[in-house]
This record gives C-alpha cells, structure tokens and sequence, in this order.
C-alpha cells in the first residue's frame, strides 16, 4: 500500500470516527445537560462520563484528520493546508473547553444539589462550546477541505460540492441560533447539518475504498490532475 493510500485510510477512518462519536456524546451528555432542576436521574452522571469519553476521542480524531491530510494537502498550497491544520486544532480546543465545563457541571451536580447560577453558567458554556466548534469551525473547516479537494479532484466533484454547500450552511444556521431565530437543536438545526454530515460521510467513504484521484485509487501525487504545477509548491 502506497503512502497516500494509507494516508486516505487513515483520514476517512478519522472522519468515521469522529461522526460516530460526536453523535454518541451528545446522546449521552441528554440526561445532564436537560436536568434543569439539578437532580441528576440515576446513572445520569455516569453517562455524561462516557460522553465525556466519547468527546476526548473526538478532539484526537478532529486534530488527526487535520495532520493526516496536511502532506497531501500542503501539495495544493502549503497556506492553504497549514490553514485547514489549525482550524481543526482550533475546533478542537473549543470541544475540549466544552468537555471540561460538562466534567465541572457533573461534579457540582452531585456535590451541590439543586442548580444555581454557576450551574447554569457551565451548562450553557457547554452550548455555545457546541455552536463555535462543532458548527462554525467544523464549517470554515469544511469549506476549505471542500474547495481543496474541488479544486485538485481528490474526490469526486459531486461529494466535494455537498461540502461546499454545507459549510456555509451549517454556519448560517449557527448564526440563525446565536441570534434567537431556532433552538440549536430543532429540526432546523438538524436539517442545516444535514449537508455536512453527508460530506463528510461521502468523503471518508471513498476515502477509505478508493482513496486520493479523480474516480481511481491512484496515489494523488501520480495523478496529473491532481494539482497545476504552478500550484505546488516544491
């Protein structure tokens, strides 16, 4: 197996797991999160544990796909892939300040009963945590990558075009929420992630089965297509 190969392994593994446990934390934070009075159901606060868990791993995944992709990526424009490697760092790092207010919030729940102010304020960290990384990262994010792999035919066009609409979607809509227009999870939150959701699916997906090139399993630096010479940087 090629080097690319492995690094398309890697990234669309990368992009399965961190689908898969993002939905899985925010299933599992529900209990917490929707105790308005305080009183946590049993086993509530060992769920949002997991969830915790579940999210750690997610951080690891959003930063790995970011280095993963980097060494193809940098032979489009090494600002172009620099930029793509930090905004999942910087996605992460909010996820990660959202971990640590549920972490606190489970422990003030179980040492100071009903909830006060700080409780409420720790709760609603973890919100707009959720709303910064998870919605307007995740979707600057997913622009870039979209357009880089528009633009090189790293994967079809028509799974690169869900990221284009997706990425700006999924920020409109977190902008829409910031602003009152819609609950951050109602139907039309889910439906403006639906898009992006669908990117990164199809992207890891053949990522995973055919891996970088325009509808082959060619290694991207032997695809002439790939990228205009001008645009490699050697």
């Amino acid at each position: 197996m090629s080097p690319d190969r492995r690094t398309a392994v890697a990234a669309g593994s990368l992009f399965l797991l961190t689908e898969a446990v993002a939905i899985a934390g925010a299933v599992l934070y529900r209990p917490l999160l929707g105790a308005a009075d305080g009183r946590l159901a049993q086993g509530a606060d060992t769920r949002a544990l997991l969830g915790a868990l579940c999210e750690v791993v997610l951080v690891v995944a959003v930063t790995g796909t970011g280095a993963a992709l980097f060494p193809v990526l940098r032979r489009q424009g090494e600002g172009l892939a620099l930029g793509y490697a930090f905004g999942r760092l910087l996605e992460a790092a909010v996820i990660a300040i959202g971990i640590v207010a549920v972490l606190a919030l489970v422990t003030l729940r179980r040492d100071a009963g009903p909830a006060d102010g700080s409780d409420a304020a720790l709760a609603a960290v973890h919100d707009w945590t959720f709303l910064l990384g998870p919605n307007i990262a995740l979707g600057l994010n997913t622009v870039l990558l979209a357009y880089l792999a528009y633009r090189a035919r790293l994967v079809p066009r028509f799974i690169a075009v869900l990221g284009l609409i997706g990425g700006p979607l999924i920020c409109a809509s977190a902008v829409a929420v910031m602003f009152g227009a819609y609950a951050q999870l109602s139907v039309a939150g889910a439906a403006a992630a639906l898009p992006v959701f669908a990117w990164e699916l199809g992207l890891a997906a053949w990522l995973i089965v055919r891996g970088f090139g325009p509808g082959s399993g060619a290694a991207s630096r032997a695809d002439g297509e790939v990228a205009d010479p001008a645009d490699v940087r050697r």
